[in-house]
């Protein structure tokens, strides 16, 4: 009989960003107040699962939400640079769709290759790492759950390769929404399945649609 896991990849709540960086793996992001009413939520939603082990990625935003969950469950947070966010080039800078940075020469150079990509870690690295982090974590809470804090980048890389979609994608189609779980079954050290849940759903921005200069 193989044992049954399941490895719960959480993305962190609301930062409060009011200039609308892209703050990638800067110090100094934290949880908005609604960022942390949404890390709330999910700990009152996990608070009867079988979780045994709780990660997080070093960047405060991630520990800020790990924090009630660890609270709930009466674990430590353990912290693994690999769920880290993806390196980028263009960190601390306002940058995004439609504000007429790609227009600029200076930036020419990194967006040269957008299926690498050229602004920043490959996502096929961004995936092996994620991929490793959760094998860890797999066999250390073998039979049980793991609940693992990171970003929205790494996390929806991690599940295209899994269920077997291109890496390079458009942002915008990303099914990785705050503080949402992306849950992946393990059976013995085979992933059997994904499934993904937003626990603070009702909590998202519904007006217009909310700005996403981080992950």
């Amino acid at each position: 009989m193989t044992e049954t896991t399941k490895v719960h990849l959480l993305r962190h709540g609301e930062v409060h960003n009011p200039s609308k960086v892209l703050y990638g793996r800067l110090a100094g992001y934290h949880l908005s107040e609604l960022g942390q009413a949404m890390a709330q939520r999910v700990a009152d939603t996990v608070a009867e699962r079988d979780i045994v082990r709780l990660v997080s990625s070093p960047l405060e935003r991630a520990r800020e939400t790990a924090a009630p969950i660890a609270e709930t469950l009466g674990l430590e947070v353990q912290v693994d640079d690999r769920l880290l966010e993806a390196l980028n080039v263009f960190e601390g800078l306002t940058f995004g769709v439609g504000d007429g940075s790609m227009r600029h020469p200076r930036h020419w150079r990194n967006l040269r290759n957008p299926f690498r990509p050229s602004w920043g870690e490959p996502y096929r690295d961004i995936a092996a790492r994620m991929l490793v982090a959760m094998s860890d974590a797999r066999r250390e809470a073998a039979g049980h759950e793991v609940l693992l804090v990171s970003h929205q980048l790494p996390i929806w890389t991690v599940r295209s390769a899994i269920e077997g979609r291109r890496l390079w994608h458009d942002p915008r189609r990303r099914e990785c929404s705050l503080a949402s779980l992306t849950t992946v079954t393990y059976e013995g050290d085979t992933i059997v399945s994904v499934a993904y849940t937003e626990p603070a759903g009702d909590l998202l921005p519904r007006v217009g649609k909310p700005f996403s200069a981080g992950a």
